[in-house]
């Protein structure tokens, strides 16, 4: 999901919601239940070295990968109708 620094987002598939005590489980989401957070921009991740290797067969390929991250700040929790 690619969105826009600085923009909402809702994310509605919540599978747990916890606040002291209180605890919420999903079955297997939580019903009404949403968290809206706004984006911070995207970071790549830690480095992830692909090494594939035979051996008595001289085959070796290094790839190198950076997974890129959404970062969110978590703006308000909802936690739908109380069951």
């Amino acid at each position: 999901m690619a969105v826009v620094e600085g923009s909402q987002v809702e994310l509605d598939k919540v599978l747990l919601l916890v606040d002291g005590d209180k605890v919420r489980i999903g079955k297997p989401l939580i019903e009404g239940a949403n968290v809206v957070a706004e984006a911070l921009g995207e970071k790549r991740g830690k480095k992830i070295i692909v090494f594939k290797y035979k051996s008595k067969a001289r085959y070796r390929r290094k790839k190198g990968h950076h997974q890129i991250y959404t970062r969110l700040a978590i703006k308000d929790i909802n936690w739908g109708e109380a069951s």
